[in-house]
């Protein structure tokens, strides 16, 4: 596989819709509008970082990040998601690729930290940890995950950009 990660450009709007739906298609906790998220995101000037993952030419992946608010008002935090990597190319690194690509990119825009929603397991190998000092209200704790790049840690309730109540 040859894979190349890049920012997307306007003219993948459609295809990454197409690759985010195909990939949440049978995800069991999913309400299956990721790829309306990210396209209100998009309108809304509130994607940070979309990058895509191509194999040979192909559109294979996709990841976010976009601005979250913490109530204790700690600025240049970030949410990771969605990640998705079509399901015939699942299992074979692309989706990791991705979400390192995008931490780095959020660092070198002076990002303070990053919060992720989704599987312990998985999320744990980023650097990201459970932690009581930030919630997300209506999700199991264990569920939600950060990853601080600097000495200062938040604290607080923390809110997605409005896209992600599409």
């Amino acid at each position: 596989m040859t894979l190349t990660i890049r920012y997307e450009q306007t003219q993948d709007a459609a295809e990454i819709s197409q690759l985010i739906t195909a990939a949440f298609k049978s995800a069991q906790f999913s309400n299956h509008n990721e790829q309306d998220i990210v396209d209100a995101l998009r309108q809304h000037n509130a994607l940070t970082v979309g990058l895509v993952a191509l194999n040979q030419g192909k559109l294979v992946g996709f990841v976010a990040m976009s601005p979250v608010k913490i109530s204790d008002d700690t600025q240049d935090w970030y949410g990771l998601g969605p990640v998705a990597v079509l399901p015939e190319y699942q299992n074979q690194g692309i989706g990791a690729s991705l979400i390192n690509s995008a931490l780095s990119e959020i660092k070198f825009k002076g990002a303070a930290g990053c919060v992720v929603l989704g599987e312990p397991d998985y999320y744990q190998r980023f650097g990201f940890k459970v932690t009581n000092q930030l919630e997300l209200s209506n999700v199991p704790p264990s569920y939600f995950q950060a990853i601080s790049f600097g000495a200062k840690t938040a604290s607080g309730q923390v809110s997605y950009h409005s896209a992600f109540s599409v």
